[in-house]
């Protein structure tokens, strides 16, 4: 399979805080790949750093996008290859619709500058209703009112309409029920089948995300390490037995 993502030794600092301290991990095209690891251990600083978030610097490693060296590159030249991040608090813009951010937002991707506003409403409704999602919130502001459920039911819709090639979902399942967390991996579930090829990072504390969108490796991350590689099996031992196991070298 060919590799979309590949972290080769990556340090990244936040000020003068070393966050990620050598990270390495490749994923190919049409893997899951999870990430899983307590607060504090550099999951989020990944995430950010994949996107070029501002302040968060790599300090040395390099970050390669299907073969080419990345690591420099603002985050919309990442977007623009096919980079997408889901983020974990999606912020509400007031002012800005959904139907013109995503306009916006495809003409970026797509290197399209001229989309029609009519081709755009027929593109989001078409995959709203594929999503189960009511099609009149279009015409909201960004995230603005929207409950935790319907923000990041909306960072699917995105992935779908921007057809990247490499989506990080950066703890999907925070604040979420378990009805609106089926909905979401669900949602995650057609936008797979629409693009078989699409390899994805869920970055997640936890189990439950994973039973509905089973991964193909697991890392376990630690104090900006990755400690232990692996499949299935090291989501059930982070279940019964917690990060200490990790850290301990007891279940390495």
């Amino acid at each position: 399979m060919t590799a979309l993502l590949e972290l080769e030794d990556l340090h990244v600092a936040v000020g003068d805080a070393e966050i990620l301290r050598g990270v390495s991990l490749t994923v190919a095209e049409g893997e899951v790949h999870a990430l899983m690891g307590p607060n504090g251990s550099g999951k989020s600083t990944l995430a950010k750093s994949l996107l070029a978030a501002p302040g968060y610097t790599v300090t040395s490693g390099r970050i390669r996008f299907r073969g080419d060296d990345v690591t420099n590159l603002g985050p919309g030249d990442r977007a623009a290859r096919g980079m997408f991040l889901c983020f974990q608090h999606p912020e509400s813009i007031p002012g800005v619709s959904v139907t013109n951010f995503l306009r916006q937002a495809m003409a970026n991707r797509k290197g399209i500058q001229d989309f029609s506003v009519l081709e755009v409403r027929m593109e989001i409704m078409s995959w709203s209703a594929r999503l189960g999602m009511d099609g009149r919130f279009v015409s909201r502001y960004l995230n603005e009112g929207f409950s935790g459920g319907e923000r990041k039911k909306n960072e699917i819709l995105q992935m779908a309409l921007l057809e990247p090639d490499f989506a990080i979902l950066d703890e999907a399942d925070s604040g979420l029920d378990i009805d609106a967390l089926v909905e979401v991996a669900q949602g995650i579930a057609e936008v797979r089948a629409a693009r078989p090829d699409l390899g994805i990072l869920v970055i997640t504390h936890y189990q439950r995300l994973l039973e509905h969108l089973p991964p193909d490796r697991v890392h376990v991350l630690l104090d900006g390490l990755i400690v232990a590689d692996g499949g299935g099996e090291l989501v059930a031992t982070v279940e019964e037995r917690g990060f200490d196991a990790f850290r301990s070298g007891a279940a390495a």
